[in-house]
C-alpha cells in the first residue's frame, strides 16, 4: 500500500508517494503520525471540518481496540498451549486408545489389530505394512459382526519370518454380503512412555510410535497397576 506525502497536500498537481513498511499494514503509531501530520499541513484559512476530525479519531481509537483484541486473543491462545503441554504430561504411564492405524512388535510379540465395522461383513481382510510402506502381511479375518472387532497378528511375515521389532500400519479391507465396500474405523493403543511437542502439536510416545494426543478417544491405566 502507498501513501501520498503529506508535506504536499496542499500544492497542486504535486504528489510524492512513498511505501508503508512492516508488511505494507498501518499500524495505530502510523495513524497518529498520519493524523499529526494531516493536522500540521491543513490550511489554517480552510481548517478540516470539527465532524471530519472527530472521525478520524474515533477511527483511530477503533483501530487500538481492535489491536488490543487481538494481542488478548494470542494471550489466550498461549495460555491453552500451556494447558494443553500440561495435560500431555499427565498421560505418561497410562494405556492409551486413539485414532490410528499403527501397531507396534515388541520381543517379536504383536498387539492384536483393532477396528470397528460399521455393518456386519461376510468377508474381511488386514493388510500390514512396515514403517516404510512395503507389504508384509495379509491375513484374512472372515465373517464378523458390526461394532467392535479385533485380529491377531502372530507377528511373522507373508513369507512366515518374523518381523523386527518396531512400528507398522494397517488396513482393513471389508464387503457385505452383496460384495459392497463395509466402511471401517482403525485405533492404536498403546502405554505412554514420553511427550513431545511439534509445531504446537503434543504426541504421545508409545513405543516407537507418536500418537497425536487429539486422537485419543479412551485412557486406561496399565494392567500391572491396577488394583
Amino acid at each position: 500500500m502507498t501513501t501520498y506525502g503529506l508535506e504536499n497536500v496542499s500544492s497542486a498537481g504535486s504528489q510524492t508517494t512513498t511505501t508503508t513498511s512492516k508488511n505494507d499494514i498501518m499500524g495505530k503509531d502510523d495513524f497518529l503520525r498520519l493524523l499529526v501530520a494531516q493536522l500540521e499541513a491543513q490550511d489554517p484559512l480552510n481548517p478540516m471540518e470539527s465532524t471530519d476530525f472527530t472521525a478520524q479519531l474515533a477511527q483511530f481509537s477503533s483501530l487500538e481496540q481492535l489491536q488490543n483484541v487481538n494481542l488478548a486473543l494470542g494471550n489466550i491462545g498461549t495460555s491453552q498451549s500451556v494447558m494443553t503441554n500440561s495435560q500431555a504430561v499427565g498421560f505418561i504411564g497410562k494405556t492409551i486408545t486413539a485414532l490410528g492405524d499403527t501397531l507396534e512388535v515388541q520381543s517379536g510379540q504383536s498387539q492384536d489389530v483393532q477396528f470397528t465395522l460399521n455393518e456386519p461383513a461376510a468377508g474381511l481382510y488386514v493388510r500390514l505394512y512396515d514403517s516404510s510402506g512395503n507389504f508384509i502381511r495379509q491375513i484374512e479375518g472372515g465373517a464378523m459382526e458390526a461394532g467392535e472387532n479385533q485380529v491377531e497378528w502372530d507377528g511373522l511375515d507373508y513369507l512366515g519370518g518374523r518381523v523386527p521389532d518396531g512400528a507398522y500400519t494397517y488396513e482393513i479391507a471389508a464387503i457385505d454380503e452383496l460384495g459392497n465396500s463395509v466402511g471401517a474405523t482403525t485405533f492404536a493403543s498403546g502405554t505412554v512412555t514420553g511427550v513431545s511437542y511439534k509445531d504446537g502439536v503434543a504426541y504421545l510416545q508409545c513405543g516407537s510410535r507418536e500418537i497425536p494426543m487429539g486422537n485419543v478417544i479412551d485412557v486406561g491405566v496399565p494392567e500391572n497397576q491396577e488394583g
